[in-house]
């Protein structure tokens, strides 16, 4: 005598193997979804967004430098109760009032800070100081009129003066912490 013995069907939601199944698809729309609104969020922008015609201001750019080097240029930056101060020398008849500066962080646009320092006299520039990230920065530092730049990389917080010239050899790295 054999009696046959039933299993009585299970529904398929109650099955551990499908549940397994489907899980792996809906982890990768999750992931999928998350690198959407990550890259959304923390877009890069463009650098700049009209390369032609930053590629013809470029003989201004070095004009501008063959400028400061005949004025034999020298900037030092320093930081203290969250003011920036400059002190500008070189062969410069008159000082300008004010002078532009640029702080360009080297991959977030939207950190960029240009700064009006102010002529408090001899020489010295002088600014409130924004607050900055800690690291590289890019430095622009010019006259009103655009008529030389000075240029170079800053590390901060500045702990210590950075020194800025105008001579032929690349500006090296100041202030960086690593060194």
């Amino acid at each position: 005598m054999n009696t046959p013995i039933s299993h009585a069907a299970r529904p398929w939601y109650r099955e551990p193997w499908p549940w397994f199944l489907m899980s792996l698809p809906a982890a990768a729309v999750v992931a999928g979804l998350a690198t959407v609104w990550i890259a959304a969020r923390n877009a890069d922008g463009l650098v700049v967004g009209d390369y032609y015609k930053a590629g013809l201001a470029i003989n201004q750019t070095l004009a501008r430098d063959e400028a400061a080097r005949a004025l034999d240029l020298q900037a030092t930056l320093a930081a203290a109760d969250g003011e920036l101060t400059a002190t500008l020398t070189g062969r410069i008849d008159t000082y300008p009032d004010t002078l532009g500066l640029t702080l360009a962080h080297p991959t977030r646009q939207g950190e960029d800070r240009t700064l009006t320092l102010v002529h408090a006299g001899k020489g010295r520039y002088r600014a409130a100081l924004p607050m900055l990230h800690d690291g590289k920065w890019q430095l622009q530092l010019t006259d009103a009129a655009a008529t030389w730049r000075l240029a170079g990389v800053l590390y901060t917080p500045l702990h210590q003066p950075a020194r800025f010239t105008a001579r032929a050899e690349p500006n090296p790295t100041f202030n960086n912490p690593g060194e």
